[in-house]
């Protein structure tokens, strides 16, 4: 079991700790989300992930970010009523965060420094994802181009995998 992941934690909207240690045994899939992004479609592939593997196991955590374009103008008061009614979105999402630069999330300072991406290790843009295994192993990580469908048949692998 990879113990560096689960002690990991982040903050709801309203500031309440999600203990990663909460996941232990599940599969993860962390995605840092943007509203008014080009590519927020994705949303409803996440939700479709998360609605069909969820009693098997499987969490989907958004962490919104502002950090590209200003893509993400909602606050911590106001993203996850977004989400909901513009994207269906029932998953879990954080405060807000940054996923680069001397603020980096501790989530994301991990999963990039255990997961690099092509151009080195900084995110690049909205909807990043890294999937995460039962045992708290980073397994991959995905471009933001990537479909949340295309994943599925890594989450399905990794879902049965005991």
């Amino acid at each position: 079991m990879n113990k560096a992941f689960y002690q990991l934690e982040a903050r709801t909207p309203q500031g309440k700790s999600i203990p990663f240690a909460d996941f232990e045994g599940k599969v993860v899939l962390i995605v840092n989300t943007a509203t008014k992004c080009g590519l927020a479609s994705q949303f409803g592939g996440l939700e479709n992930l998360y609605q069909r593997y969820k009693n098997e196991g499987l969490v989907v955590l958004g962490f919104p970010c502002d950090q590209f374009a200003g893509q993400e103008p909602e606050t911590n008061e106001t993203v996850e009523q977004a989400c909901k009614i513009n994207h269906g979105v029932t998953f879990p999402l954080t405060e807000k965060c940054n996923v680069n630069g001397k603020d980096t999330h501790p989530a994301f300072k991990y999963l990039k420094n255990k997961l690099g991406g092509f151009f080195g290790s900084r995110i690049k843009w909205n909807f990043t994802k890294f999937l995460i295994d039962r045992e708290g192993n980073p397994y991959k990580r995905y471009a933001p181009v990537k479909s949340p469908a295309s994943l599925e048949k890594d989450i399905e692998k990794l879902l049965t995998m005991k």
